[in-house]
């Protein structure tokens, strides 16, 4: 073993690591999500017009995506300072702290204005914590596991933000089937109660997860910057703009699938939130199936395919996707989610891989956490309030699924643009090249 390889025993314990505090991010994230979409309206954003009340509520939860690039400034700096371990321990225990919060906030019927007030401000920190969290846990995963694993072990980080969707559906579905008067007045806090013990869970494993071998030859060859935000916009601003770009498409279909869906149900169709989680929970087993197969597909013919694969598939998936929520029979809607998902799987799964690579170690934690999170802003931030809004303003879903469509189209063009992490010919496809880096950094301290 090498000083730039980990052993197996560190490479597994990473893709654990990472793959818990993915699931805990996204878990709480999904909690949120699913409240705001069916209860957050009545107990935090009171109004006599119900279109308002919800527009309010799904707009709080664009408020945490707003936050992240925050969060991405502060912690990219130090994980590019300090090293990806020490942020990834901060950042997991703030999002649980800020989502266990949550669970303790009083409604608007007993303070008022500052109910509202509050939950924006949690939210705002787990969009902080967020902001940090996903980027350090890809590269805590890549950067461990070594040439010719990359798009299968990075797939794996992917596969948590699934199974935290997975999980906290499960953990609403009996808060849902309370009778009202009960979920209004407590049973909507046990999911936000519930994530201090996946936390716990998250730092007993990432405590035993030794730093990255990636980030020690940046310390060994002296190479850590005083300040890696500056010295990343002035050698890869057009990857950090790229990157952004790229990520639209999965994250505009990752939110309109898992949160708005909700809201569509409930609205276009006249459906219960217990009855659209019933299809949406068996859909999601085809994404943890996949993405770790368009994965290891990665490691054999490079990520780029995939990716842009992945990405025309979203521009037509989304049209399949309304028509067959529309025929509301269980066994078509089922099927709309499972293709729009094998999408989304083949276009997500390679993202660690492949925009992780194509930035130079020493930036690297700022470059993928700003990028990924500004890139959120304009996807699954806005998506569920603009989509509500597109259906109160057309009465139907060929709009909202034309969005969804000019979304992947976005990232479609970006991947064009992309400079692939392809290896040349002598080495393994889908590995990061230095090639891909032709501006120099400055030099570090």
């Amino acid at each position: 073993m090498t000083a730039t390889t980990s052993s197996v025993r560190q490479r597994r314990r990473a893709a654990i690591a990472s793959w818990i505090g993915t699931t805990v991010e996204y878990y709480d994230y999904a909690c949120y999500g699913i409240a705001a979409s069916l209860v957050f309206a009545d107990l935090f954003f009171p109004s006599s017009d119900p279109f308002v009340a919800t527009l309010l509520s799904l707009s709080s939860f664009a408020v945490g995506y707003v936050a992240r690039p925050l969060g991405a400034l502060i912690f990219g700096h130090f994980g590019d300072r300090v090293g990806r371990r020490t942020i990834l321990i901060v950042t997991l225990v703030l999002m649980g702290a800020a989502t266990f919060a949550i669970g303790l906030l009083p409604t608007h019927r007993q303070v008022g204005a500052a109910a509202p007030t509050l939950l924006v401000i949690t939210r705002v920190l787990q969009g902080i914590s967020a902001g940090g969290e996903y980027g350090g846990a890809v590269l805590m995963t890549v950067e461990h596991a070594g040439r010719g694993r990359r798009g299968f072990f990075g797939s794996l980080v992917n596969t948590g933000t699934t199974a935290g969707l997975v999980l906290a559906n499960l953990v609403f579905l009996p808060v849902l089937g309370m009778n009202e008067d009960s979920m209004h007045a407590w049973g909507w806090r046990i999911p936000f109660l519930f994530s201090a013990v996946l936390v716990v869970i998250g730092l007993v494993v990432r405590l035993a997860v030794e730093e990255t071998p990636e980030f020690h030859e940046v310390k060994r060859h002296h190479e850590v910057r005083r300040l890696p935000v500056v010295d990343l916009f002035r050698a890869c601003w057009r990857t950090v703009l790229l990157v952004a770009l790229g990520i639209i498409g999965a994250g505009t279909t990752f939110t309109m699938a898992t949160v708005y869906s909700l809201t569509y149900g409930k609205s276009g169709l006249g459906l219960s939130g217990n009855r659209m989680l019933a299809v949406l929970l068996p859909a999601t087993v085809v994404v943890l199936v996949t993405v770790p197969l368009f994965g290891r597909l990665a490691d054999r013919i490079g990520v780029r395919p995939v990716f842009m694969g992945g990405a025309v598939m979203l521009v037509v998936a989304p049209f399949a996707w309304f028509a067959l929520l529309d025929t509301r029979q269980y066994g078509w809607m089922l099927l709309g989610f499972a293709l729009l998902f094998v999408g989304y799987a083949a276009n997500y799964a390679v993202v660690p891989a492949y925009f992780s690579g194509v930035f130079p170690s020493a930036v690297r934690f700022s470059g993928m956490s700003i990028a990924f999170t500004v890139g959120l802003i304009v996807s699954n931030a806005i998506a569920p309030a603009v989509s509500e809004s597109l259906l109160a303003a057309t009465g139907g879903w060929t709009a909202i699924a034309a969005y969804m469509a000019a979304a992947s189209l976005v990232t479609l063009v970006a991947g064009v643009f992309l400079r692939a992490p392809d290896a040349p010919a002598d080495e393994r496809p889908g590995e990061p090249s230095p090639a891909a880096h032709p501006v120099p950094l400055a030099q570090p301290e």
